[in-house]
């Protein structure tokens, strides 16, 4: 039988190891920005939230500068059902009609947005909830979405915006007072009408706009998988192109490589898809030598 005292000595050691590791990290992105999308399974489980929020609370108190994006697709579906809708996507995007976007609006502005910021509080952080409307931060339009298959053909898919500009003011303001900035992806035009945004593409957009050190999007899949279901743990433009084509890559995960992919061309030195259902997967990718998800190059 292993004396209480060897244990404790190996165990020691083991958690000294893993704190040395860290220093290099420490070290390397210290007074960087890293933004995060949130979303998946670790948005749903209580014990990955506490997770979730824990590990950008330690980013920022070694000194990085975390910006949390969140998507909020489950929780929109679940209140459009208590309201008798039946929500609908096309190629990815959820097509938001009036009131469809009223609901989104309460749902990732109000619910979704107020418990992540709780969250953070509650492990020792300071964060702060943004719109698109804060300090002018998206200004966005009408997205027109032309069809995978036929460009000629064009979708309406109702009050769903891109972007026109982000203005990162707001966000600078507020990691330079110490503070968490936690965005919903909600975009307004210039009739100061709302518009739904995909989280990939505004988490994708706002990282180029920071000139971000990463962009970690977490997901309910272990990242990128190919057609046999093995993960891919790098992907370059001419592979995810392929993927595309043959259809690996379709539906939900077609914005969010596509908005990897822009934020890996447009400078941002690292993207990584890495698995949310994982406690503490995004600390281990920052802060250990360990390797999770897919790596995005734009060569």
């Amino acid at each position: 039988m292993t004396q209480p005292g060897i244990a404790s000595a190996a165990f020691a050691r083991q958690q000294a190891a893993i704190l040395a590791q860290a220093l290099p990290y420490i070290r390397k992105y210290h007074g960087k920005t890293m933004v995060i999308k949130y979303g998946g399974n670790a948005m749903t489980d209580p014990a990955l939230q506490a997770a979730f929020a824990e590990d950008v609370v330690l980013l920022k108190l070694v000194g990085i500068n975390p910006v949390v994006v969140h998507g909020g697709g489950p929780q929109i579906e679940a209140a459009l059902k208590r309201l008798g809708k039946q929500g609908h996507f096309i190629q990815g995007m959820r097509v938001t009609d009036a009131e469809t976007m009223e609901v989104v609006e309460w749902v990732l502005a109000g619910e979704v947005q107020q418990d992540i910021v709780g969250l953070i509080h509650q492990a020792g952080g300071r964060a702060v909830g943004l719109t698109g409307r804060d300090g002018g931060l998206i200004r966005a339009r009408k997205l027109r979405l032309p069809d995978s298959k036929d460009p000629a053909v064009v979708h309406d898919v109702g009050q769903v915006g891109e972007i026109v500009q982000i203005d990162p003011g707001v966000v600078q303001a507020l990691q330079d007072d110490r503070f968490i900035p936690v965005v919903s992806p909600i975009g307004f035009g210039e009739n100061n009408e709302s518009y739904n945004i995909n989280a990939d593409v505004v988490a994708a957009r706002l990282a180029t706009v920071l000139e971000a050190e990463k962009l970690l999007m977490l997901t309910n899949i272990p990242g990128v998988l190919d057609r046999n279901g093995a993960l891919l743990p790098e992907l370059t433009a001419q592979q995810i192109e392929a993927l595309c084509e043959d259809g690996t890559i379709s539906g939900g995960m077609i914005p969010k490589i596509a908005g990897a992919l822009d934020a890996a061309r447009s400078g941002v030195n690292a993207v990584h898809i890495i698995d949310g259902r994982v406690p503490h997967a995004m600390l281990l990718e920052v802060l250990s030598d360990q390797a999770f998800g897919t790596m995005i190059r734009c060569a």
